[in-house]
């Protein structure tokens, strides 16, 4: 069978507390990211397209390569048309489950969900063992808010693949918010065991830890990860914990480069204002609010956050 295109972006999802990575992409099993509460994830930045042995000469490849096209010029909806249209050009042909999978993706990032669902549904129905799709399709359910659903998604990757770490990760996640601590940590050391140096393990602990008030320690497996492979939502949990063990210098530091990563991060912004809070700059404090609230983030979130009244 021809190969089809390879396009390797992020389309980021959030429910306040988690966050995982759907991918457009070639191939199953690549892995996904997630983010802590409180922490928006960052925008998807495509890549180059990497086309391999792309068969230009028939419509359906030719539909395949104008949506690369549209990707790579990150015009989602007309990426998405061409790939329909691809869909409809031939629709036996058994590539049609990596270009279901794409169009979902699509659509989840122009915000149309359930149409997103209704494709990766349609896309596991022909690849029923497709750990991707089974991951993307579970952190669109926790986006809507489908718990359940998103947990039996979860719980096949882990039948499917015994090492898989992301399910169990998410899984944590999803038992830490929901009071289960016991069942988070077994599901993080479940990871360890699988892979004993996983930064997905280090970053669960280190999540657990913050929850249950050890800042400290949480701060130590933020590093551990950060040292490996930093980003925005990384570095503003151990900012967070920073800010309650009082070194607003080193919190200072780690929202200054989070904010050089992700500029219009609103929950960074939220961060920011509590730093000057405690350094009893008004001003500041009040600016960093006002930015927080043009890119999103509502009243009401930043004052409980902030301990203060409604603004």
């Amino acid at each position: 069978m021809k190969k089809l295109l390879s396009i390797l972006i992020v389309v980021a999802v959030t429910l306040d507390w988690v966050q995982v990575g759907a991918q457009v992409v070639n191939s199953i099993g690549e892995e996904n990211m997630k983010v802590e509460k409180g922490l928006k994830p960052q925008q998807p930045k495509p890549e180059s397209p990497y086309i391999a042995d792309l068969d230009t000469e028939t419509p359906y490849f030719q539909a395949i390569d104008s949506a690369q096209n549209y990707i790579y010029a990150h015009d989602w909806p007309v990426a998405e048309q061409w790939l329909v249209k691809a869909f409809n050009l031939d629709p036996t042909n058994p590539g049609n489950s990596l270009v279901l999978s794409n169009i979902a993706t699509l659509q989840r990032y122009q915000g149309k969900l359930a149409d997103a669902v209704k494709n990766y549904s349609l896309a596991l129905d022909m690849t029923p063992h497709a750990v991707t799709l089974l991951l993307n399709r579970a952190a669109l359910y926790v986006e809507m808010d489908s718990i359940e659903r998103a947990i039996d998604d979860y719980e096949r990757v882990c039948e499917l693949d015994l090492y898989n770490t992301e399910a169990r990760y998410s899984l944590g996640v999803l038992a830490m918010e929901h009071g289960d601590t016991k069942r988070a940590e077994d599901l993080f050391n479940e990871i360890k065991r699988i892979n004993p140096n996983s930064g997905l393990y280090h970053e669960g602990m280190g999540l657990l830890h913050k929850r249950n008030g050890n800042y400290s320690r949480a701060a130590e497996l933020f590093t551990q990860v950060i040292k490996v492979q930093p980003n925005a939502q990384l570095l503003g949990n151990r900012a967070d914990c920073y800010l309650v063990m009082k070194r607003l210098n080193d919190a200072e530091a780690d929202i200054r480069t989070a904010l050089e990563m992700t500029p219009d991060d609103p929950y960074l912004y939220l961060l920011r204002a509590k730093l000057n809070k405690l350094r009893f700059e008004r001003d500041e404090m009040n600016r960093d609010i006002e930015h927080a609230v043009s890119l999103g983030l509502s009243r009401d979130y930043i004052a409980s956050q902030l301990g203060e009244q409604e603004r």
